[in-house]
């Protein structure tokens, strides 16, 4: 063995109690609670409840799954489908295999469903996530190493991937012959590490330039789509797996080209400061002593943890003062001019009804909560964000 090599592992599969345990579905399973953990950490900071990170991968984990999995079949189909393919094998998610353009599509969907069951703009939740995800891509590449797969072209480097002839009739181990495992002639690339590493650098630049720019309106989103494609457009043309071509080279890296160049013209166009959310019912006064003026009867705690722990029926953006205002006194101030064009560029929309209108005319909605009145007439100036726009309850 080549000391200079990275070792691959022999074994991704053990059976404990008779049931099989797989290291890629253990890396998947762990990047998705890394990913889940770091949204729910941005999304707190931006004025939603506890834990409604949980609610949002509830629907954006499987629609990310089954989409990961129909992008990987529709651009990988020679093992699967036509002469020699095995159909059923398409349902064998643990053996590898799933797409990321059809994970992030999937898992869209999943996130907007989730996200309007909670009454939040999908940017919110699209800003909050965008760290976490490549956070969580980097831990569910070490299953690929566990696979033996995803490997690129031969290589002299030090760093050399080691990659073992894995048994077809016994999946999850290595070919052995009088006991030794099987490896493949020469050395090969590591693309999951460097597409490992790709992916933590890309969190570390969406974490740090959000932080310093304060992106709104899925610009944060919309910058690790880019980093990622950049590095998937080289690491892709290293890789040696079956893939179909076009002019020659791998579908994927047109994919890339493709959707970075979506991701550039949806950040140089959308603008907007981050959107900062309360609860549709804030108070705007504070609660009034009961009538006896009993002291013990009135409630201090309200003050104290504005966000609660309770789960809003809805929410509406506010602008930054606003929400800072609220969460040191559980009251939310009045809004101003300067509050209102704040809010508008982040996509929250107060708009004056028609006096002459139905009930509840002449007072403000905002687009991201609830109506303050029971009319549901389009507002007359139009929604400036529909992703935002939330049903009534």
């Amino acid at each position: 063995m080549n000391l200079a090599a990275i070792p691959s592992p022999t074994t991704s599969v053990w059976h404990v109690v008779g049931l099989p345990v797989r290291a890629y579905a253990i890396c998947i399973v762990l990047g998705i609670v890394a990913s889940c953990l770091i949204m729910e950490y941005r999304l707190r900071s931006r004025g939603v409840a506890r834990w409604a990170s949980l609610d949002i991968a509830v629907w954006a984990v499987p629609f990310g799954i089954v989409g990961a999995r129909l992008y990987h079949l529709a651009t990988s189909p020679q093992d699967y489908f036509g002469a020699g393919g095995d159909p059923v094998r398409a349902l064998y998610i643990w053996e590898g295999g799933l797409g990321i353009w059809g994970a992030v599509l999937g898992g869209a969907v999943g996130a907007w469903l989730g996200a309007r069951q909670l009454g939040l703009p999908l940017g919110v939740v699209a800003d909050s996530l965008a760290p976490g995800l490549a956070v969580g891509q980097a831990v569910g590449r070490v299953g690929n190493w566990f696979n033996n797969e995803l490997y690129g072209k031969v290589t002299t480097l030090p760093w050399g991937l080691e990659v073992h002839d894995m048994d077809r009739s016994n999946p999850g181990h290595a070919t052995r012959i009088d006991g030794q495992a099987v490896t493949l002639p020469d050395l090969y690339h590591p693309t999951f590490l460097y597409e490992l590493l790709w992916n933590l650098g890309v969190a570390l630049l969406v974490w740090l330039a959000d932080r310093k720019y304060k992106f709104g309106r899925g610009r944060a989103f919309a910058l690790y789509v880019m980093a990622y494609t950049v590095g998937r457009a080289w690491i892709e043309m290293l890789r040696v797996d079956e893939a179909n071509r076009l002019f020659g080279v791998r579908l994927n890296v047109f994919t890339s080209i493709v959707v970075f160049l979506g991701a550039l013209i949806y950040f140089l166009v959308v603008k907007g400061p981050r959107a900062y959310v309360v609860p549709d019912d804030a108070p705007e006064t504070e609660s009034a002593p009961s009538a006896t003026g009993d002291v013990s009867q009135v409630d201090v705690t309200a003050a104290a943890e504005p966000s609660g722990s309770a789960i809003p029926k809805g929410y509406q953006v506010v602008s930054e003062a606003r929400f800072q205002a609220y969460r040191r006194t559980g009251i939310l101030p009045p809004d101003t001019p300067a509050d209102m064009a704040e809010e508008i560029a982040a996509g929250g929309h107060p708009v004056e009804r028609d006096p002459a209108g139905p009930a509840g005319a002449g007072e403000a909605l905002l687009a991201t909560g609830k109506a303050a009145g029971s009319g549901r007439d389009k507002p007359a100036g139009g929604d400036a964000d529909p992703e935002s726009r939330v049903d009534e309850r």
